[in-house]
């Protein structure tokens, strides 16, 4: 049986919920590529983005990587630091220029004693966050490299950083690091499963870049029809039985 991708990522604060949380925060603009925090160090607090989005990444080896999440306008990040002695398990670099909010464990908590009825919105979006992250898990574990695109494709659709004027979403060909890292696959088989989609009618290419209109991109899920998916599926490094 095969697995479902998981459902895109799009929770996320509005204006109006985060309007109450400034008030016990501090805000920071991050250059593009800024180290905001490194895996390992001392957290105290959690993020909130207002601009531009955050990558979180885990180093594995020399040269490798695997992007658990990217925190976008709306979405929190290094909640860890809310529990006690907590320290970041990831790290976390601003994509392009970023603006957040962090607040501090102590202003947290004064947040949710004050302002309990606003802070349960927080709270809730952190615990989206948390179904998220436990959804990515169920990915690496029973999809193959096509379905994890698909969903890591639909997550990435909701963030207009990365869609046209028309809300496609464009992958150039500097994202192909991002999506490897994202999809947990190496650059040959996110090709090939691009290639895959373009076959499929899913998306257009224009020399390196890709182009995927997300409605077209959703109803290839098992949603769409009988369990089954309308793009070819294949498993990396899977060999012919004998």
């Amino acid at each position: 049986m095969k697995g479902e991708p998981a459902q895109t990522h799009s929770s996320r604060l509005s204006a109006l919920e985060i309007a109450p949380i400034i008030p016990y925060s501090a805000k920071a603009t991050w250059p593009a590529g800024f180290q905001i925090y490194q895996r390992g160090a001392h957290a105290d607090g959690v993020f909130m983005v207002l601009e531009g989005h955050v990558v979180l990444r885990n180093r594995i080896k020399t040269g490798r990587a695997f992007v658990p999440s990217i925190a976008t306008v709306g979405q929190a990040f290094g909640s860890e630091g809310l529990s006690g002695n907590g320290k970041y398990v990831t790290d976390a670099n601003a994509s392009d220029e970023a603006r957040t909010l962090f607040l501090s464990s102590s202003q947290f908590r004064a947040f949710v004693r004050e302002r309990s009825g606003e802070a349960l919105a927080f709270v809730s979006q952190m615990m989206s966050e948390h179904a998220h992250l436990l959804e990515r898990l169920h990915e690496l574990a029973a999809l193959s490299v096509d379905e994890r695109l698909a969903a890591t494709l639909g997550v990435l659709s909701a963030d207009s950083s990365f869609t046209d004027s028309s809300g496609r979403l464009k992958l150039e060909n500097g994202h192909h690091r991002l999506l490897c890292e994202m999809v947990g696959a190496t650059r040959e088989s996110i090709t090939l499963a691009l290639s895959r989609l373009v076959s499929a009618g899913i998306a257009e290419r224009a020399g390196t870049t890709f182009l995927i209109a997300p409605a077209l991109l959703h109803a290839t899920g098992p949603q769409a029809g009988n369990g089954e998916t309308a793009v070819p599926l294949t498993r990396e490094l899977a060999r012919p039985t004998s």
